[in-house]
């Protein structure tokens, strides 16, 4: 967060950026790179992100709000066809859309159906196309691949980056800042993310789960925050409750004599305790909740829409 305030040199802009690609394309990494901080759920596993999280960046006058959707892939589940309404709704609310796809990958079978989709979900809005990962291939293969996707789709610009380590990333963030519309700033300019502190702690101890555990076990969990008590020396204490979906499941997110969870507690405290600068008292609990799944409440507090999914 910004330690000062910044005076507007000119006409202030400020819009809604929304991140497409497919799972894994490293939407989230953009965006934390973009806002520098950790506001979206980052790991080696797909379809992770499950709330449109919105990160705010500033960039000299210019507030851009980025929407961190789902990754687009193909549904199974009501949660999977849920997520994905959420990345289309994303695009088509945004004044600017970013494609993410990854430089090793190319122009995936996942890619070519994203394209199909993307004039009519998305009107007239510019599309930019960011190429990820760029260190992972050599400078030939990205050229080749980004006059495949060119001639693929129409897109306003195209960037070379790697979210990661911050390659190219300016670029498209001073790109973005004089794409959006002019207008009043749309947060305050500290606040780097307009989802509750409830839901972000949710987010981290639900990402160092992901990481932890192996399977399909991660998209059969969700994390609450039961309660948040503010205590007189400044720190916090936060109760979370972590749903599985069956019995079986509880024991793994335990571990033998419970290490897996005192890990999993260690590990999220120390990212919320960074995240908020002050200490933070991290209490877990795990409960079964068979029909989590087709609960619709679960649905709303991820930011989805449970009918989407129908």
């Amino acid at each position: 967060m910004t330690d000062e305030t910044h005076t507007p040199k000119g006409p202030t802009r400020a819009g809604f950026v929304a991140l497409i690609g497919e799972p894994n394309a490293g939407k989230s990494t953009l965006l934390n790179r973009m806002v520098g901080a950790k506001v979206s759920i980052v790991t080696h596993k797909v379809q992770t992100t499950r709330a449109r999280i919105r990160g705010v960046a500033m960039a000299d006058d210019a507030q851009i709000v980025f929407v961190d959707t789902p990754g687009l892939f193909r549904p199974r589940r009501r949660l999977d066809r849920a997520m994905v309404a959420a990345a289309w709704g994303g695009a088509a609310d945004a004044d600017v859309v970013v494609l993410l796809i990854e430089a090793h990958r190319g122009k995936t079978p996942g890619v070519d159906a994203i394209l199909e989709n993307l004039r009519e979900r998305i009107g007239k809005r510019p599309v930019a196309l960011a190429i990820n990962k760029i260190d992972r291939v050599k400078a030939e293969n990205l050229l080749a691949l980004s006059q495949e996707m060119n001639e693929a789709f129409p897109f306003e610009r195209t960037f070379m980056i790697s979210a990661e380590r911050g390659y190219g990333t300016e670029d498209l963030k001073a790109w973005l800042a004089s794409m959006v519309p002019e207008g009043p700033w749309l947060y305050p300019e500290d606040q780097i993310a307009d989802l509750p502190m409830r839901m972000i702690a949710a987010e981290m101890t639900r990402e160092k789960l992901t990481l932890r555990l192996h399977q399909e076990l991660p998209y059969e969990l969700t994390v609450e925050t039961e309660a948040w008590e503010e205590r007189p020396d400044g720190s916090a204490r936060v109760d979370q409750i972590i749903y599985v979906a069956r019995e079986g499941h509880r024991g793994i997110v335990l571990g033998k004599g419970g290490e897996t969870i005192k890990a999993v507690g260690q590990a999220a405290r120390q990212d919320l305790e960074e995240f908020m600068g002050r200490k933070v008292h991290l209490f877990l609990t795990v409960k079964v909740k068979e029909n989590w799944l087709e609960d619709p409440e679960r649905y709303g507090e991820m930011g989805l829409d449970f009918r989407d999914g129908a």
